[in-house]
């Protein structure tokens, strides 16, 4: 059961898991958002899990550090090849040689 009316933690979290997923799945502004869903992932597991245990097998926090790990992947390697960051780095790189 969840409190009625939202403690403000909680819908901090809503809001950046869902725009920062969006961000992520259209690769608009991903290192940036990447590293602060890697930081909300890990606040996450020692807030919710770590108390029942450090490892993750003990405590079912396995998704939580997963989620971490991908969005620190993420946030080092880029979006990609057909993320919007890389089309506007490119673009903006074709306006200053010209």
């Amino acid at each position: 059961m969840m409190p009625n009316p939202l403690p403000p933690i909680l819908l901090v979290a809503a809001v950046l898991e869902f725009f920062g997923g969006l961000l992520i799945l259209v690769g608009l502004f991903t290192r940036s958002v990447a590293f602060l869903l890697s930081g909300l992932m890990a606040v996450a597991y020692f807030m919710g899990h770590a108390s029942g245990g450090f490892l993750p097998l003990q405590n079912g926090g396995e998704l939580a550090v997963l989620y971490c790990f991908v969005f620190l992947f993420l946030a080092v390697a880029g979006g990609g090849e057909w993320s919007l960051d890389r089309l506007f780095w490119t673009r903006e790189k074709l306006n200053l040689e010209e």
